[in-house]
């Protein structure tokens, strides 16, 4: 079968994107790791401290890594594999980014959206709220993520600080990125529209929302055991 310019562009886009999600994925992994190969000389370094009689250092240093284990645990657990995998690589991206994050998300366990197009979803808008909070100071850096059932609909919202209120031309707004920027975001939409859901955007002086309902048709049974 022979693909169009535009067919293949998409598939290099959809490509290109969940490659960027696996990567961030493994990065999570791997910091993980490290850190559990460094636990035996943790437990060593607290042992020492305690034995000597010195417990305010064996205070101070469990503080320490707690900090450290805040910075990679992946604590958000949605109900729903996909969804925790995404969720928690951007999370720990905006973390790292110096993004103040605020989440919320329950997800059932089997949608009828398929995981690709959820993963390309939520990973874009994640994407577009972190290259927003870059061109910020990192005090007013912040994104705020809701994801509930709502019906028989998973409503999710994303919010992210910004600079002044964006022009809007049809449903997207104006972007300093270009062509691509755009092509992303009418990805998203077209997701949007193939899985039967709806898609909103807002803009205002400080901030930047965009909201999505996605229908749950193959999973309202899920939905009733929740």
């Amino acid at each position: 079968m022979m693909f169009g310019h535009k067919d293949r562009k998409v598939n290099e886009y959809q490509n290109a994107l969940v490659e960027q999600h696996y990567a961030e994925i493994e990065n999570i992994y791997r910091t993980m790791r490290g850190w559990r190969h460094d636990w035996h000389n943790h437990i060593q370094a607290l042992s020492a401290q305690l034995d000597s009689g010195e417990y305010e250092k064996a205070r101070s240093y469990l503080d320490e890594i707690n900090q450290s284990i805040l910075t990679i645990d992946t604590v958000l657990k949605t109900g729903n594999t996909m969804a925790d995998a995404i969720l928690n690589s951007k999370i720990s991206l905006m973390k790292s980014k110096e993004i103040q994050v605020e989440a919320e998300a329950q997800v059932p366990p089997s949608l009828s959206v398929p995981d690709v197009d959820l993963c390309i979803i939520i990973g874009n808008l994640l994407d577009n709220a972190m290259e927003a909070c870059a061109k910020l100071e990192p005090q007013n850096r912040f994104v705020h993520i809701y994801i509930h059932v709502k019906g028989a609909m998973l409503y999710m919202s994303f919010t992210n600080s910004a600079g002044k209120k964006q022009p809007k031309v049809g449903n997207l707004f104006l972007s300093s990125k270009g062509r691509d920027h755009g092509f992303g975001l009418k990805r998203v939409d077209s997701l949007v529209e193939k899985n039967g859901g709806y898609l909103t955007r807002a803009s205002e002086d400080g901030g930047y929302t965009t909201e999505v309902t996605l229908p749950l048709a193959a999973c309202l049974e899920n939905v009733k055991g929740m």
